[in-house]
């Protein structure tokens, strides 16, 4: 049994704009220990899910579907008391601004000792503390003993986060929900965290859900990787066949906007042309024809399933192109050749000009 398996879970806003359909028909499964990726633009629903995991986005305007299995109980249908219980204990989550998650006011360590004491009644405050200093020891902070007595200002971008990743972990959590992890730190730090995710998930077997808009982040940390658009999954599969066989023209777009070594050093980043679709009027068909340079007109009135690819059930995508197809065009792209030229050198014909003006 998977230790957390999300099944056709759809979460949707009522607001005075319209309905917000901020997650569509999301699935998967993630089992102890292993490292789960979920990737897309900003909009594209991936932090929505996992604040629904842990029962974040209830509210009266909130509709939402489907079932989210947390070792066999369903947290969709969890009172509110028995989400508390989970939250923070069995499940829990590092959000996207570590500054505006610790509370400026109390020192850091008074801050961890409540998420040990909210949880296990009996700690003393000493021994409560006692974990605290080895939590912030344990994520690279120095000198915790004193350190724990600081506030929020009096540290780095880098030591909230890792502050933060000591509060998540501080109960043993089995399942850790990091939300951005890296966002608004240097390249040195990024490298420093993500290496610390990967360090605690080896010792504690810990099962990680890493969200980023960066394909790069991900690349390391995560055994299987999930791509979101407009709400939906549009492609997933075990890391290493995502970055060595893509199939989904938006997944293309993710890969080619890392910067990259082994190219000249004035050579551009492509960007996806186009903006993130409103999650309140989605496109018809599949909903990133907009964007997408292999345009074909059936694509603007067909949605097309995730499915997976023949004769390999751990790969699906959501793509009307042939497989085939989408091959040869990934293939032409990597001989770095653009989008038209990709599209000519397969003899694909498309009905839409959309990409003619990126070129």
């Amino acid at each position: 049994m998977a230790l957390l398996e999300v099944r056709d879970l759809v979460v949707r806003f009522e607001t005075d704009d319209g309905v917000v359909n901020a997650v569509d028909g999301v699935s998967y499964s993630i089992d102890e220990g292993q490292a789960l990726g979920i990737v897309g633009e900003s909009g594209s629903g991936k932090s929505v899910s996992s604040l629904t995991v842990m029962g974040l986005t209830r509210a009266r305007n909130t509709k939402i579907s489907g079932q989210i299995l947390f070792r066999g109980k369903d947290l969709a249908q969890a009172s509110d008391e028995e989400l508390r219980r989970i939250r923070g204990k069995e499940i829990a989550m590092i959000f996207q601004d570590p500054l505006s998650s610790l509370h400026p006011f109390y020192k850091v360590g008074d801050q961890l000792v409540e998420a040990v004491r909210t949880h296990n009644r009996s700690a003393s405050r000493a021994q409560a503390l006692d974990r605290a200093v080895e939590m912030l020891g344990l994520v690279g902070i120095p000198d915790p003993r004193r350190r724990v007595d600081s506030y929020p200002h009096e540290f780095s971008g880098g030591m909230r986060q890792r502050a933060m990743i000591a509060m998540a972990l501080i109960n043993d959590p089995a399942l850790l929900i990091a939300d951005e992890p890296t966002t608004a730190l240097d390249v040195t730090v990024q490298a420093q965290i993500l290496e610390l995710l990967a360090r605690l998930q080896r010792e504690m077997n810990t099962a990680i859900v890493v969200i980023t808009h960066d394909l790069g982040v991900v690349a390391e940390v995560t055994h299987e990787i999930s791509v979101m658009y407009s709400g939906r999954i549009v492609e997933r599969g075990p890391t290493d066949v995502i970055f060595s066989g893509p199939e989904h023209p938006y997944t293309w777009g993710l890969l080619q906007s890392i910067p990259r070594l082994d190219l000249p050093r004035g050579e551009d980043l492509v960007p996806i042309s186009g903006r993130p679709p409103s999650l309140i009027n989605r496109p018809s068909g599949c909903h990133f024809h907009p964007r997408c340079p292999y345009v074909r007109d059936a694509h603007r009135r067909t949605d097309p399933p995730l499915e997976p690819l023949p004769g390999d059930s751990r790969h699906a995508v959501r793509c009307l192109l042939a497989s085939e197809t989408r091959r040869a065009l990934w293939q032409a792209l990597q001989r770095g050749e653009k989008p038209k030229e990709a599209r000519e050198d397969v003899g694909l014909k498309v009905d839409s000009p959309v990409e003619e003006a990126a070129g």
